[in-house]
């Protein structure tokens, strides 16, 4: 279902985005609806991915060292 509304934009944007819809060959109504899209599905994105990897990171995986270094910083960068 298709609703209409009325935007309040600024001249020069709105000149700017009517020759970007003309060069993608679509209605400004279809360029603005893509562009709508495209931003909404960015920041749905970027906000799943932070959540699954703040969850990984509170898991505090072990990685076999039981929380302990069992080398020194000398000996890890020692050059053969």
């Amino acid at each position: 279902m298709r609703r209409n509304v009325t935007l309040s934009l600024p001249k020069s944007l709105l000149q700017r985005a009517k020759l970007a819809a003309v060069r993608k060959d679509k209605s400004l109504s279809e360029f603005m609806k893509d562009a709508l899209e495209e931003k909404i599905r960015k920041d749905t994105g970027y906000k799943k991915a932070k959540e699954r990897q703040v969850k990984l990171l509170s898991m505090r995986m072990d990685l076999g060292t039981e929380g302990r270094i069992s080398i020194s910083r000398e000996e890890l960068h020692e050059r053969a």
